[in-house]
């Protein structure tokens, strides 16, 4: 059978090797992950010129998607979640937020299968209704490698167990949830690590470490991979 074809955003560059332009870029880490849970990563152009993007020609793009990653980068303009910018926030790309704002509540509409990770996660909240802490102070996230408590009745804890190892950057997090969001793990501090969705209309799972830097060599890790790339299969089926 094919590979399940997964859509993934790519990131705006200034610069790459032995590129002399900006650059489309995607981590390395996280297509490889996604190939070697049996999926094709296929990494997309946002175009979302002033920050305004056709939510039908976003579709008519996503045509081919079986499943949908939305990946890590750079902070969400604060505006999109009704809040003001903290002094802290950095790469911030207005084309990017609307075309991954767009992609978002596209797969969540069209159930199509979605992983959300680290500034994903984030992208789903405020598509949903939801807020930012817009930096997390002394709680920073940065480069930390840490255990986590998950919910055990949630899917997550059936991918990566309830207490995985897991290595996070990031300096925002989730502060009010969205619509239909729950938590469904917590850092030692409180931050929320990941949510799920009551309503959501096929798989979904949003986190916010990077399960991407670990996948080659922890199982749990690479769990979530596979079941984004099985169900990407089966709603593939379905469509077919």
């Amino acid at each position: 059978m094919p590979r399940p074809l997964i859509a993934v955003p790519a990131r705006f560059s200034a610069s790459a090797s032995a590129l002399r332009y900006g650059a489309d870029v995607t981590a390395r880490a996280l297509l490889d992950a996604v190939h070697a849970a049996g999926g094709e990563p296929l990494v997309v152009h946002p175009v979302a010129p002033g920050a305004r993007v056709d939510p039908d020609e976003v579709a008519e793009r996503l045509w081919y998607a079986d499943g949908v990653l939305l990946p890590g980068g750079g902070d969400l303009a604060a505006h999109w979640s009704g809040q003001r910018p903290h002094a802290t926030q950095y790469d911030v790309d207005e084309e990017q937020d609307a075309f991954d704002l767009a992609v978002a509540r596209h797969a969540l509409a069209a159930g199509l299968p979605l992983l959300a990770v680290c500034r994903g996660n984030q992208v789903v909240n405020v598509a949903r209704g939801g807020d930012l802490v817009q930096d997390l102070g002394e709680r920073t996230h940065r480069h930390v490698v840490q255990a986590i408590e998950v919910a055990p009745d949630s899917l997550l804890a059936g991918l990566v167990g309830t207490a995985p190892t897991i290595s996070c950057y990031h300096h925002q997090g989730i502060g009010r949830l969205g619509t239909g969001l729950r938590p469904v793990a917590l850092a030692p501090d409180g931050v929320i690590e990941a949510v799920e969705l009551d309503d959501a209309r096929s798989w979904y799972v949003g986190v916010q470490w990077h399960p991407e830097d670990t996948a080659a060599t922890d199982p749990a890790q690479a769990a979530l991979f596979a079941a984004l790339v099985e169900a990407a299969a089966a709603y593939r089926g379905v469509r077919s």
